[in-house]
């Protein structure tokens, strides 16, 4: 919740900080798409938002006010733009994905303005959202790190079952399920504020485990 999301730290004003999540918040709301937790369905990118922002207060506890939004606007309203108007190809998915960094800038940077935020940091959490200069940016990285060990921790189970043809080794005498999985990648987590380099993680001891190599479908 916007309330929750303060905790991680000071911001210029709380106020109007807790005003932007709260409008990003009832943006991703919207989301007909559900996901069941903790026996109650809910909207799935709303879902995904509350996990970006709680994974990035593990990850990166002193993160600046600019990250912290950017985090939260990762898939606003994603769902409004399917996968499926685009060739199922890894070209199709660049341009899906193109089209999304640049919607999902336009849509928090109407929310975040309309909160009371100026153009300045409205452009760069833009520029975060938009992926521009992730080799040289470290808010860039760091958000991308933080997309990266959420899908780890909450998506990576589902996605071995949907994507046969990139199911990690079975376990011994039987297919590997999907608690299984969870299992394998948890430990991960326990070296987060050591090393930030996680990326790519192996998954009990087989081949490492990278969202560049996922199928376009993701």
């Amino acid at each position: 919740m916007a309330n929750d999301a303060l905790n991680a730290g000071a911001v210029a004003d709380p106020a109007r900080f807790d005003r932007a999540l709260a409008r990003i918040d009832a943006a991703n709301a919207l989301d007909p798409n559900r996901e069941t937790v903790g026996g109650r369905e809910r909207p799935k990118e709303l879902v995904y938002a509350e996990r970006m922002t709680a994974m990035l207060r593990r990850f990166a506890p002193d993160a600046s006010e600019i990250l912290r939004l950017a985090v939260r606007c990762q898939h606003i309203q994603r769902w409004t733009i399917a996968r499926s108007e685009y060739a199922m190809d890894r070209i199709g998915y660049l341009q899906w994905r193109k089209r999304l960094y640049k919607f999902h800038a336009q849509t928090a940077g109407d929310i975040l303005r309309d909160a009371g935020y100026d153009e300045a940091t409205i452009e760069r959490v833009g520029t975060l959202l938009k992926k521009e200069g992730i080799k040289s940016d470290a808010d860039v990285q760091t958000l991308e790190d933080v997309v990266d060990l959420v899908f780890l921790e909450s998506y990576l189970a589902d996605f071995v079952a949907r994507h046969g043809q990139y199911d990690l080794a079975p376990a011994r005498g039987g297919e590997r399920s999907a608690a299984d999985v969870r299992a394998c990648v948890r430990p991960l987590f326990a070296s987060v504020t050591v090393d930030r380099d996680l990326s790519a993680a192996p998954v009990s001891g087989g081949p490492w485990v990278s969202r560049s190599r996922l199928p376009p479908g993701r």
